[in-house]
Parts: C-alpha cells; structure tokens; sequence
C-alpha cells in the first residue's frame, strides 16, 4: 500500500514511517497541515494517517477539506484527545477512523489493513461458467454447448448451475437435494437421479466426449476431459 502520513511530531513521524516501511509500505510524511493537505489531494494513496493538532491548518480542518473535494481516500485519525466527543468530531470531519494516542503499532496497522480492505476494489462476479466446450450463460439464462442451445427446464438449468460452479468436484444427491431445491428430501428419493438423467440426455447426447459423470457411490461430477 501506499500511506500519507501527516504528523508534525517529528519523533513518531519517524516512529510511523519506519514501521509502515518495515511492514511493507511505501510512506510519505509530511509535518504541517497545508503540505499534508497538497500531498491529499494529489491522490494515488490507500491510506492516509492524519495528526488532529497540526500546524498551519488543523487535521480535521485538512480532513474535511479532503472530503469537499471529492476525495473518498480512507483516513485514520490520529489524536491525544480521547473523549467521546473527540471522537464524535473526528469522524464527523470525515475520518473513517479514530486511534487515540499512545498506542501499540500493531493495533495501527491492523486498523491501516481494515481500512484498505472496506475500499478495495470488489472482485466482479463471473456472468459465464464454462466447462470444456460447455457454457452457461448466467445472465441470460442459456446454456450452449459447442455453440448450440441446450434448451434446459428451470430446475435443469439449477442443476446444471451448480455442477458448473465446482467443476471436477464431487457431488452427492444430498448436496444437489439441499442446494437445487433448498430444503432437505429424503437422500433415498430418486428425484435427483431422474433429473440428472434428464440433464445428461441434453448435454451430452449426440457428443464424442461426456462431460456429466456419475461416480458410483458418492454422486455426480461436470467434468473437462483429460
């Protein structure tokens, strides 16, 4: 990550910095609130650690400036003063957090790495599963194989969905049971079996290569070839 530091201390400026560089984190410190607030407002940081008493301009002053200009950058507070009210203020100003001082460098960087974490950039779910030459598209609902439509009953296209996101994996009736119809049947009904059979005939009738296995005694498993 990379960290604005603001603190005009200069002894735990340097505390700060030599910590967050030994953990592995670019750092930059500045001592005042009108050169913290440049550097801010240049962006490019995860994460910036902020004194509330600076010179100059104050943090909180500094953090809601940060805030009025549209920068969403999470902000960690720093500051002496450990009222509620304090604390209340510092994160009304726009902080995402406040540590009260002194404190343990690993309480710091534990609350630097849950900030960073609540903005990271959510992983974009897949809309397509594909197994070999078989896929699903998730969106539309459509399954196709080598390129044509297998035309699936809703509770097909389920089964299918859920054999699709474990590829390789075995899968038992109970799990299908639970998982496609979200309640529990009796694991002795044969239900499951009809509609995999079902499932089977569709896309993998007419193919050199069988992709939906069953494995004797345990369940299911969709399958790549090889």
């Amino acid at each position: 990550m990379r960290l604005l530091v603001i603190e005009d201390d200069s002894q735990t400026a340097r505390y700060l910095a030599d910590g967050l560089r030994e953990s592995g984190h670019g750092c930059d410190v500045f001592h005042s609130g009108t050169e913290g607030l440049a550097a801010a407002l240049g962006g490019g940081y995860d994460v910036i650690i902020i004194d509330r008493m600076l010179p100059q301009i104050d943090g909180l002053s500094v953090v809601r400036t940060v805030r009025a200009e549209g920068h969403s950058t999470p902000v960690l507070v720093l500051s002496g003063l450990a009222q509620v009210d304090d604390r209340v203020a510092g994160l009304r100003a726009g902080g995402d957090d406040y540590l009260t001082k002194p404190f343990a460098f690993s309480e710091l960087l534990a609350r630097i790495e849950a900030l960073a974490r609540r903005t990271a950039t959510p992983e974009v779910e897949a809309t397509r599963l594909t197994v070999a030459d078989l896929e699903l598209d998730l969106l539309a609902r459509i399954a196709t194989r080598a390129g044509t439509e297998v035309p699936l009953l809703p509770r097909e296209y389920r089964i299918l969905e859920y054999l699709m996101r474990r590829p390789g994996r075995v899968i038992t009736r109970t799990m299908l049971l639970e998982g496609v119809w979200d309640y529990n049947f009796d694991p002795q009904t044969n239900v499951i079996d009809v509609h995999v059979s079902r499932l089977r005939q569709k896309i993998d009738k007419g193919f050199d290569v069988a992709l939906l296995h069953t494995v004797r005694g345990a369940g299911y498993m969709l399958k790549a070839p090889g």
